[in-house]
């Protein structure tokens, strides 16, 4: 009896712990940071955020006189066989979610009890998009050549990279023709997700964002007009 009595304690503490951390994490998505950022006279370098409703991409250009994308992430490595995409969607997040989860009905266990505990690895995800159209899933940031280079250096440093050229993921589980996947640093976990990510990406270039969050709401509620 004893014995049970403790299990149902610990299970009631644990309880008590996420409840509040949960509680903990929403608040800090309403602290804001830049949240008096105005737009500059240079500010000609136009990026996106990009929500499926869950996760959120950062959007850039594809190439403009600051950075060619393409010459790392290259269009071969998908199935697209138009090259005309002007914006590169990058988006980061644990590698079994991306990889091995294609729905959530194909979730396993063992890769959510990974993710949750940072014990897996992540990845990069990148997609080739010809236009971007603003919507309540997708809002449209300029930024300064300054702003837009810290960005590049983010991003970059994300990828893991091998005699300085980032590692493609051979893998069929993409989501459509113009996406490909790449080895990425860091771990995915209860404390750091795919929004936390991008959300540090936006406060690297010196753009509005949450103290810290898990959720895409947390992103995106600093871009309501």
């Amino acid at each position: 009896m004893k014995t049970i009595q403790k299990t149902f304690k610990y299970i009631g503490i644990f309880l008590l712990i996420l409840l509040s951390y949960g509680i903990l994490v929403t608040l800090l998505s309403f602290i804001p940071i830049n949240k008096d950022k105005m737009l500059s006279d240079n500010s000609n370098v136009a990026i996106y955020i990009l929500s499926n409703g869950v996760h959120t991409d950062i959007v850039v250009p594809v190439k403009n006189e600051y950075h060619d994308w393409s010459k790392q992430i290259k269009f071969e490595h998908t199935k697209a066989k138009d090259t005309t995409a002007k914006y590169l969607a990058i988006g980061w997040g644990d590698r079994g979610f991306y990889l091995e989860t294609p729905t959530w009905a194909d979730l396993k266990v063992s890769t959510a009890l990974k993710a949750t505990t940072g014990l897996s690895s992540s990845a990069l995800h990148a997609t080739f998009y010809k236009v971007m159209k603003e919507d309540a899933y997708c809002k449209k940031i300029q930024i300064s050549k300054e702003e837009y280079l810290k960005l590049i250096a983010f991003i970059s440093e994300s990828f893991e990279t091998k005699t300085n050229s980032i590692l493609k993921i051979d893998t069929e589980a993409v989501y459509g023709k113009n996406d490909a996947f790449y080895e990425a640093k860091g771990s995915y976990s209860l404390f750091y997700t795919c929004n936390s990510w991008a959300n540090e990406a936006l406060k690297s270039a010196n753009q509005k964002a949450a103290l810290h969050t898990l959720t895409d709401t947390g992103i995106f509620r600093h871009y309501e007009k």
